[in-house]
């Protein structure tokens, strides 16, 4: 590993599909890969619908943040990646509870895609301050 480059793994969070990292560390930066709503227990989807699995996606996302020292209150810019634009507003009702990003919740986009992971409605991504 190139050094002040560090690899994070949490046992709390589902394992990387693929080849690539939970989360990178450089620069005093914490830059998480996307996560979707599996149950890191079962390896399953959530049960439910977006509502739900947004719930997951930021659990997941803060197991891997405290794994690298930081947390969602952190986090400077997301990335949401969504099957429905339909789905919006839900998702959104998920993402605003205070309990995630505080009172400054960070820069984000949104995009409609046409397909995810194991056919998920939604994924996050963020980069947070170490």
């Amino acid at each position: 590993m190139p050094e002040g480059k560090k690899t994070i793994q949490s046992d709390t969070a589902p394992k990387a599909l693929g080849p690539y990292a939970q989360a990178i560390v450089a620069g005093g930066m914490v830059y998480c890969a996307g996560q979707i709503g599996l149950d890191p227990a079962t390896g399953n989807v959530v049960a439910g619908g977006v509502t739900e699995q947004t719930q997951q996606v930021l659990k997941n996302l803060r197991a891997v943040l405290k794994a690298a020292g930081s947390d969602l209150d952190r986090a400077v810019k997301t990335t949401v990646f969504i099957k429905n634009m339909n789905d919006f507003g839900a998702m959104n009702d998920v993402y605003g509870r205070p309990e995630y990003f505080g009172a400054h919740p960070p820069a984000r986009s949104t995009v409609e895609v046409a397909r995810l992971p194991r056919d998920v409605l939604v994924e996050i991504e963020v980069v947070a301050l170490a």
